[in-house]
């Protein structure tokens, strides 16, 4: 018999738990295949990607969520105490166990500790294992007790695709196939069965729990309602031993352990040991983001709900990768995507479905030179990589993207008679200032937009290294840059010149582009006058304690804020909206034209990155935000954890400063 689910009418006061910590914070752990494990502080969900368990069904694309969550709570001699809570229609939270949160932890892996009753204790904590689709959950008694104590533990499953949601039907499959420590649950033919084994007992009790609500997709205005269907109940004795409980996708379950809690204490002092090999929690952060494609590596670009980009990725695996040392992967991932050039372009997006890459990018193949000068600069002083054959590999990609570009390409892409690079035509968006609502384009850009011919000579001058054919192409524009945006009447550089491909229009909306200019990339392109006018104009205009402004403000179409439903949000996304990564090549330029002195840095570090640190500790634990409010307190949105935001963040910390 299928149970309903009685809802009381129960709220608690979420202020009063996770003290160490805001309630509303969220944690991740990647599996390094693209799947994941996310929630937040209080254990409730807010997302519709919060999981358990999500897989990558064709890593990294294909995601999956499996399960969704669980309902847990102690039976002892005094009564029963709740140690989760989920929020239900009608904004009711149920059961209190938030109330009982007396500490949370997030390093080396998310840990809490419950206070139930008489002093009576228990912690639980949760890691993904790398390279596998599964997650150890785990709970211990903490307090001495002689009681009788029994933990229940109710999952929550779907099988659906991860940005969907899941409402209840016929077809859902509650049968559950036991053998010994092993359960199998098949919610749906096609799907990846989930594989739970735990040193408790299993009895099969299915039900449906109905109206779970998601706050931070219903204040996006996406659908924030799901229904969950629950198999059945583990119950584990905790006076005896700690509760273990793994849930793997089918084909990710170890088959060759003696018991479950054996294979736990193995897999988490292999964890253990992996996580402190990293020298700080941030490059354990980085680690999140690198992820297998095949047989190489590709970066996500952030999570949730970000999937492969080439601009972020090139963008961000300069400071992931390259500036925390961890050459082998950058070299990998550059490699990964140096089969994808086709004419002279790579692709800016593969779809999480796995339909066909999208070549709707001027600037990702130009940052993808930019990250190959890196990791060549970095690998020569590196013994083992100095004389890799691989390099060759990566310079015939350069070779291939300068070319394409030069003979011209897709969407107007072509080198001009000056030396400049046009891009762009009306229906698409080729910058990364690549919003469109109701299929009008936010920011068109159209023409020459300046950070593309700060990354198109800067790809220039890394190719001259390699062939002397771009010596004099590269001469020729940076000859003219400066002459061609610098706008002596406004004081800084122009944002698009030849705008729609008219010769002399220019663009002198004021953004955070022109930073291109003097910093974030290997040249400075600006007089050492322009360019401390262009920094001092910046720094005044668009700069914020956790990144720079997309657009000035008093500038026609600035937005304070990043809320509302999809369109709203998506016009705001580059009308004045902060982001974060902009924060990277800003404090270079700050420090440059001060002369890159010892000093210069010094005062950087102690001014810019603070800010930066503190925003480690909310929202995103451990991690940085895509975007945040244009004005204070600078509210974080989007995606809590983005791959550049911390990549900058680490280029910053480890290159720049």
């Amino acid at each position: 018999m299928f149970r309903n689910f009685q809802l009381p009418a129960l709220t608690i006061d979420l202020g009063l738990c996770a003290r160490q910590a805001d309630p509303n914070a969220e944690w991740i752990e990647g599996d390094g295949l693209g799947g994941f494990a996310s929630g937040t502080v209080s254990g409730i969900r807010t997302r519709r990607y919060h999981a358990l368990l999500l897989t990558a069904t064709a890593p990294p694309t294909g995601r999956m969520l499996l399960a969704n969550g669980f309902d847990a709570w102690v039976e002892t001699p005094g009564g029963t105490f709740a140690i989760s809570s989920q929020r239900y229609g009608s904004d009711v939270i149920h059961p209190d166990g938030a109330s009982r949160i007396e500490s949370f932890e997030h390093e080396p892996w998310p840990r809490w500790r419950y206070q139930i009753d008489n002093g009576l204790t228990i912690e639980q904590e949760l890691f993904v294992v790398k390279g596998e689709s599964a997650i150890f959950i785990s709970w211990k008694l903490v307090s001495l007790n002689d009681a009788d104590l029994k933990l229940k533990v109710r999952p929550f499953l779907s099988g659906r695709d991860f940005h969907s949601t899941h409402h209840e039907n016929g077809s859902f499959k509650f049968v559950a196939d036991q053998n010994g420590e092993r359960v199998t649950f098949r919610s749906y033919d096609g799907v990846p069965a989930v594989v739970a084994c735990s040193n408790g007992h299993y009895t099969h009790e299915p039900t449906w729990y109905r109206n779970f609500v998601y706050s931070e997709e219903l204040a996006r205005g996406l659908d924030a309602v799901e229904d969950l269907a629950s198999p059945g109940v583990f119950e584990f004795s905790l006076s005896q031993h700690p509760a273990v409980l793994m849930l793997a996708a089918e084909g990710h379950a170890m088959t060759d352990f003696e018991s479950i809690e054996t294979r736990h204490a193995q897999v988490r002092t292999i964890e253990q040991l992996r996580r402190q090999y990293f020298s700080s929690p941030l490059e354990r952060a980085a680690d999140a983001y690198l992820v297998n494609r095949g047989k190489g590596k590709t970066l996500i670009a952030g999570y949730p709900w970000f999937g492969e980009w080439g601009r972020d990725t090139f963008i961000a695996l300069r400071g992931l990768c390259i500036a925390t040392g961890h050459l082998e992967e950058a070299r990998d991932i550059l490699l990964q995507w140096a089969g994808t050039v086709s004419q002279g372009m790579l692709p800016n997006r593969f779809p999480d479905q796995g339909e066909q890459p999208e070549f709707n990018s001027v600037d990702a193949s130009l940052w993808y030179i930019i990250a190959v000068n890196d990791y060549l600069l970095a690998a020569r002083k590196q013994p083992t990589l100095a004389h890799d054959c691989h390099a060759k590999q990566l310079c015939a990609a350069v070779e291939a993207i300068l070319a394409g570009y030069n003979e011209g390409t897709r969407f107007g892409i072509r080198a001009d008679r000056d030396g400049l690079l046009f891009a762009g035509e009306h229906g698409q968006q080729l910058t990364w200032m690549d919003a469109r609502v109701e299929g009008r384009e936010i920011t068109p850009r159209i023409g020459k937009p300046v950070e593309v011919q700060a990354l198109w000579l800067n790809a220039l001058a890394v190719g001259a290294k390699f062939s002397a054919r771009w010596e004099k192409l590269f001469e020729k524009g940076r000859a003219i840059f400066e002459s061609k945006f610098w706008s002596e009447h406004a004081g800084y550089v122009a944002d698009v010149v030849d705008c729609d491909h008219q010769p002399g229009v220019i663009d002198l909306t004021f953004r955070p582009n022109q930073i291109f200019a003097i910093g974030g990339l290997p040249l400075t392109l600006l007089s050492k006058d322009k360019a401390r006018r262009v920094v001092d104009a910046v720094e005044m205009l668009l700069l914020t304690p956790v990144g720079l402004r997309s657009l000035a403000p008093g500038e026609p179409g600035y937005m304070a804020h990043s809320v509302g439903g999809v369109a709203q949000r998506d016009a705001s996304y580059h009308q004045g909206t902060v982001w974060p990564w902009l924060i990277g090549p800003f404090v270079e330029a700050w420090v440059r034209v001060r002369g890159s002195t010892a000093g210069a840095k010094k005062k950087a570090r102690a001014r810019f990155l603070p800010p930066l640190y503190e925003h480690l500790n909310h929202v995103g634990l451990g991690h940085m935000s895509e975007i945040c409010d244009a004005e204070p307190p600078h509210t974080p949105r989007g995606c809590p954890f983005q791959a550049w935001s911390l990549g900058e963040l680490l280029r910053l910390e480890r290159t720049v400063l």
